[in-house]
């Protein structure tokens, strides 16, 4: 074994507590009893249910400390306030790694798969840390550094927010040599009396904690580009662009979805590169510019940047596809289950259409949460995405989707229910072999369970049950 993660004496020293019953040392971080790891240290964190009710639990799963705010049976480190001490064992982790190279990306859509294709090229430079799921808030960002290992090379962190002034603290933990915005849109809008330009001005804050002469990698097709250029200008950084213009650092040439892969032809810095990613998205083409740049930006060599990006599969809920057996025959299920917004839904069905397929296309959609007393708009909105697509045929789902099955004409309109449940019985019963079915919307509205509607059809599943 090599060096713990943390003794009870550095956690000690970091938090400011002080030391309840014998010595220990631990080896992660856990605030969930639920996926607590023999030798974590257990951290009671306020909440619905206060964390120190789960400390015995915690114990008994394996955890050899915990760090509380009141006494509790076992090895632990007392402070005042359990959250503040995991903000300050954070810190304490990124400070005693100085040779860290760290990233930080945000945005409206893209920032886990992003990040997660990120995480892919720093494991293949060396001794890399990443946030796991979508870590990203005032618990999650702290979290993720205090788990981070001393002898770490690289890291990367997402950064996420519902309201303004949350992202810059975040920006501020990390203090990251590189930055990435993936895109700003109207997601969460219903929180900014501003509308999108308030999400615009919430992202840029992530320039907050930007280390001096640090790179901001920006999307040059966003129409926020040039306000996000000159806030991160004000804070002196290196700004680098992807997207489709010839001036971009990394451009994108173009992008050729296939079944199960995609080819991209793209100019980095102005070198012609053509690569196959596991991805069928087109929102993958600009997401794996943003991933060149941000792996250049952290010193990873561009072999392992391709090499990353060529083997990176898409993630549960945000792309993934399976094919599904029927008894006459198959069909693809493309999940992105997991998020919607406008500008998400708009890539996913232009995706759609570039498809070859020999049946139908087909989509099921969820509500879109957060819009705000725009929300019904920007629903009614997807009909001319879907026409341009050439979707045969919309299943909708819920209150603010029924404002897009009336915009659409009745030869499109495949079935309406009011919940995801109801919608995955009607789908279940519409497809066909050969047809090309795309479950998306937000994970508030269960489109999950849309996709797992269609996933009970598959006569393998049902042979092995």
């Amino acid at each position: 074994m090599g060096e713990p993660l943390w003794t009870s004496e550095e956690i000690v020293a970091a938090t400011g507590g002080h030391l309840s019953g014998a010595p220990f040392t631990v080896n992660g971080v856990s605030i969930d009893t639920r996926s607590i790891e023999q030798g974590d240290l257990f951290v009671a964190l306020g909440g619905v249910r206060d964390g120190h009710e789960f400390v015995a639990t915690a114990m008994a799963g394996g955890a050899t400390g915990a760090l509380v705010s009141k006494g509790v049976d076992g090895p632990s480190v007392l402070v005042g306030d359990t959250l503040k001490a995991l903000e300050m064992l954070g810190e304490a982790a990124r400070e005693r790694a100085p040779q860290v190279r760290r990233g930080a990306i945000t945005g409206s859509v893209g920032k886990t798969s992003v990040t997660q294709a990120v995480r892919a090229g720093l494991m293949l430079a060396g001794k890399a840390h990443s946030s796991v799921k979508s870590y990203n808030n005032h618990i999650g960002v702290p979290l993720t550094l205090a788990r981070m290992p001393r002898d770490t090379e690289r890291a990367v962190f997402e950064i996420g927010m519902n309201h303004a002034d949350e992202i810059a603290p975040l920006s501020r933990f990390v203090r990251p040599h590189a930055v990435a915005i993936t895109t700003v849109g109207p997601v969460h809008v219903e929180n900014f009396p501003d509308g999108e330009e308030g999400v615009a001005r919430a992202k840029a804050e992530i320039f907050a904690g930007l280390e001096p002469g640090g790179v901001a990698v920006l999307n040059a097709d966003n129409k926020w580009f040039d306000f996000l250029s000159a806030e991160a200008r004000k804070v002196g950084a290196v700004v680098r662009s992807f997207g489709s213009a010839e001036n971009c650092d990394a451009r994108l040439v173009d992008f050729q979805p296939q079944a199960g892969y995609a080819v991209v032809q793209a100019r980095l810095h102005g070198k012609a590169l053509d690569f196959p990613i596991l991805q069928t998205g087109f929102h993958w083409g600009p997401n794996s510019m943003a991933v060149l740049l941000m792996l250049e930006a952290l010193g990873v060599d561009l072999n392992d940047s391709l090499a990353a990006l060529g083997s990176f599969e898409p993630l549960a809920g945000r792309g993934a596809e399976r094919v599904i057996r029927l008894a006459g025959g198959e069909f693809t299920l493309v999940d992105e289950s997991y998020n919607a917004n406008p500008v998400s839904m708009g890539a996913a069905f232009a995706a759609l259409g570039a498809r070859m397929v020999t049946g139908r296309r087909i989509v099921a959609l969820t509500d879109m949460l957060e819009l705000g007393v725009e929300g019904p708009a920007f629903h009614a909105g997807l009909a001319e995405p879907l026409d341009r697509a050439g979707v045969e045929l919309v299943f909708c789902a819920g209150p603010l989707m029924k404002s897009l099955w009336d915009a659409l004409p009745p030869t499109r309109r495949g079935g309406y229910a009011e919940t995801a449940v109801e919608l995955g019985l009607l789908i279940a019963k519409a497809v066909e072999p050969g047809d090309l079915v795309m479950v998306k919307g937000s994970n508030g509205s269960r489109a999950g369970a849309v996709v797992a509607a269609l996933g009970a059809l598959d006569v393998r599943s049902q042979e092995k049950g």
